[in-house]
Parts: C-alpha cells; structure tokens; sequence
C-alpha cells in the first residue's frame, strides 16, 4: 500500500530523518511512535504529500506522490483518508456538514444523498443520530474523534492516516476508540498508519510498530521492539508504563471446566 525509499527531510538547515525505509502492507496496522522532537507530525505530512522530502521516493498504490502531477495527486488523495488530532473539525458547520465536505467538494453529490452517506458514517463510528446536528463544541472529545474518523472515512478509503487517535481522552474511552479501529479494520479491510504514544494502543491494536529514533526507523513486531538493543527502545517498551500496557494487554489464560 505505501513503500517509502531514502526519504529525507529537513527542517531550515537540520536534517530531521535521514534515508528512511518503510513498508505498509494491505490490510495491516502499522503504529509510529517516537520521542518528543522526533518529528512523527513532520513523517506524516510529508508522506501525505503536505509536505515536500528533500530526497527520496513516496509510493502509494503504486505512484511515486513526490513526482506526481497536482490532478494525479488530487485523485490519489481520495484512495486514503486522514484523521487529526483532536479531530480537526470545522467549527462552524455540524458534524454532519463536517462529513458532507469530501462528498460535496470531491465527488459533488447531491444534498440528499450527501446527507445519507454522512447519517450512515455517523452510525458507522458509534455516534448516535441526533450528533449529525451538533458542532464540534458540542462534543466531548471522545465523540470529537469519532466525528473527525467519519469524516476521514466518507470517501470510504483504502488507506487510513490517524494522528495521535486517542490523545486527550480517559483511559475508557481510549479503550473504546480503539475497539472501533479493530472492528472497522476488520470489517472495511482497512490499512491503517497511526503515530501515537499511547502503549494500550500499540499493544491492542497494532501489528507492527515504526519507532523514529536516531534519524532512523527501526520497524518490527511489538515482541522484536521489546529485544532491540537501542536505549529509548528498551526505556519505552521496557519502563513502567510499557511494562504496566504489556501487563493489561495479555491474553487471558484459559479457564478449565
């Protein structure tokens, strides 16, 4: 779904990344995660093409976006879908509104219709009915995020972008949100790309996990993160709150009769 080859950025002079590697597979979740100052954000919007590389290839469903045309872009823009932080709403339109913009704007359907894809979006994500008619400060910030994901959903993507999904949220509705994600994953096929910190994540949702240290990426499974030598590695995996997430996140032994 997204191969990234020698990608570099820089920030003014500073070389944030350097000769980045990476492979998002159909079907799978891949968390990104990384100290503060690593620039995960930066990682995101450069392969969303918000922002240009200075070297390197992006290739999504098979199209280098560094070398792609403004239309080809555009195009390609509607195969995968964005969520961030905080949900990232308009505040002057409702959440219905807010989901109906990609539909207008994109796909220029008719009201009634636009009005039914965002009803069903709305019902896909948890909200009840009545949210399609709230504005986004109407909201608490657990239905903020299922608004913004509904909205990142309405052209029904391949792909799926999530920027710190469960920041800002208690540790229920956090539990919550990512059910969702397992569930729409499972139900939609969808490939997902989440920068998070947040260790209940990784360990409920995520298949592999892309840590930002050094420059570099070092990708692998939660079980191989846990091994690997490097020191902010092992303090995050291998500290308190990593010890206490994998604690939570173990299988329930099997009961007997």
């Amino acid at each position: 779904m997204l191969r990234v080859r020698g990608l570099t950025t820089r920030i003014g002079g500073q070389v944030l990344h350097r000769d980045l590697a990476l492979d998002l597979y159909r079907g799978e979740v891949l968390a990104l995660v990384g100290a503060s100052g690593s620039g995960k954000s930066v990682l995101l919007r450069t392969l969303l093409g918000l922002r240009r590389p200075a070297s390197g290839a992006i290739v999504a469903f098979g199209h280098d976006i560094t070398r792609l045309s403004p239309e080809k872009k555009h195009r390609l823009d509607r195969r995968w879908g964005v969520l961030f932080q905080d949900g990232a709403l308009f505040s002057s339109l409702t959440v219905a509104e807010n989901i109906e913009v990609p539909l207008r704007e994109v796909l220029h359907l008719d009201s009634p219709l636009r009005d039914t894809i965002a009803a069903l979006k709305i019902a896909l994500v948890g909200l009840p009915p009545d949210a399609g008619s709230k504005f986004p400060a109407e909201l608490s910030g657990g239905m903020r995020k299922r608004a913004g994901l509904a909205r990142a959903l309405a052209l029904d993507p391949e792909l799926l972008f999530l920027d710190e999904p469960t920041s800002g949220l208690d540790p229920i509705a956090g539990a919550d949100f990512d059910r969702l994600l397992v569930d729409l994953r499972n139900s939609l096929g969808l490939t997902v790309l989440m920068v998070t910190h947040d260790l209940d994540s990784i360990y409920t949702i995520a298949d592999r996990v892309a840590v930002l240290v050094d420059q570099g990426l070092r990708i692998g499974t939660i079980d191989e993160m846990r091994r690997d030598p490097n020191p902010w590695i092992t303090r995050y995996f291998g500290g308190p709150r990593g010890r206490a997430a994998e604690a939570r996140n173990q299988p329930e032994a099997p009961t007997r009769d």
